[in-house]
């Protein structure tokens, strides 16, 4: 049996369809179904049964689930601006100390998503190597919680026991749901493809230009293959990045939205809001050698061809 939390979400429900085509569908799914439309990325979708988060964290509690073989633990707060540290730390922190030494206990693989945040302003680089972790300093409350359970899995020799992914700026399909998190190329869509014009944030660092500042962008298609790897070699432990490995501006996401939707390129900069400037992280990329060391070979898709793929999607938006 598959445990799959935060199954309802955008990496979450595409990770389900992935294990639905590779003919996986003893899955019990994991969400917290309130008033948004989460629930539409499960339509068409297998899976055995459903819990919502917290009667599945008291049947774990009080040992009511059956023995599970793998566990992915996905389901958290992603957002990096609500402000509750208790709400990131019951559910981010907490109910993830929970959930592996629940999977230890069983001898399941635990996968869990760890995040890109928990880096920082990147001053000690984007290495997921296991020496840096705890020299990391987080810029919001979201990587914090994140780090928190990556220092707890280190300081307590779990790390061996479980596969962390740190997923950078993940785009695609089933991000319909997450309003302001939504990735810009989601939110930018009508913009771009019926008034021909992107907003982008103007650069406060002399290093960058406006538009200039660089995220390692990764399609979900290419991140629920890697997933899958993982999921396949359960002897593969420790922390993982999964990003393409190659930073892009924005200005280089703008140029390719107007190309896939058959306009010339218009970029309006604006300012940023205050409360994100001193949290703002100019550039990620992920350092991919501990994927490629453990055997994975597939390559990533090209921003360009990404984007084009996305907007097949978007004008109608369509799911996985």
């Amino acid at each position: 049996m598959v445990v799959l939390t935060g199954a309802a979400g955008f990496i979450g429900s595409c990770f389900l369809w992935k294990l639905n085509k590779e003919g996986i569908k003893d899955i019990l799914i994991v969400d917290h179904l309130d008033d948004d439309e989460k629930w539409k990325n499960l339509i068409g979708k297998t899976f055995s049964d459903y819990m919502q988060k917290e009667d599945f964290l008291s049947a774990v509690v009080s040992k009511k689930i059956p023995k599970p073989d793998k566990i992915i633990h996905l389901g958290a707060c992603s957002s990096t601006t609500f402000t509750d540290a208790n709400y990131y730390v019951k559910n981010n922190y907490e109910f993830s100390k929970v959930l592996a030494l629940w999977s230890f206990e069983n001898n399941a693989h635990f996968i869990y998503a760890s995040s890109a945040a928990t880096y920082g302003s990147g001053q000690y680089g984007y290495d997921d190597s296991v020496d840096i972790i705890a020299k990391l300093s987080p810029l919001n409350l979201y990587g914090f919680s994140k780090h928190m359970f990556d220092l707890w899995l280190l300081s307590n020799g779990y790390l061996n026991k479980a596969t962390g992914i740190k997923f950078f700026n993940v785009f695609g399909p089933n991000e319909y749901h997450k309003d302001d998190m939504r990735s810009v190329i989601c939110k930018s869509y009508d913009d771009v493809s019926q008034k021909g014009i992107i907003k982008l944030f103007k650069s406060y660092n002399s290093n960058y230009p406006d538009g200039g500042q660089k995220r390692d962008f990764v399609y979900i298609k290419d991140v629920v293959e890697a997933m899958f790897f993982l999921f396949q070699n359960p002897n593969q432990t420790g922390v993982f990045n999964l990003g393409t490995g190659k930073a892009m501006s924005w200005n280089d996401v703008a140029v390719s939205m107007f190309a896939a939707a058959g306009k010339l390129v218009n970029i309006d900069y604006v300012g940023m809001p205050p409360h994100l400037k001193a949290k703002y992280q100019y550039f990620t990329q992920a350092k991919m050698d501990n994927l490629i060391n453990a055997g994975y070979k597939k390559p990533f898709t090209p921003l360009e061809d990404s984007i084009r793929d996305y907007f097949s999607y978007l004008k109608n938006k369509t799911y996985l």
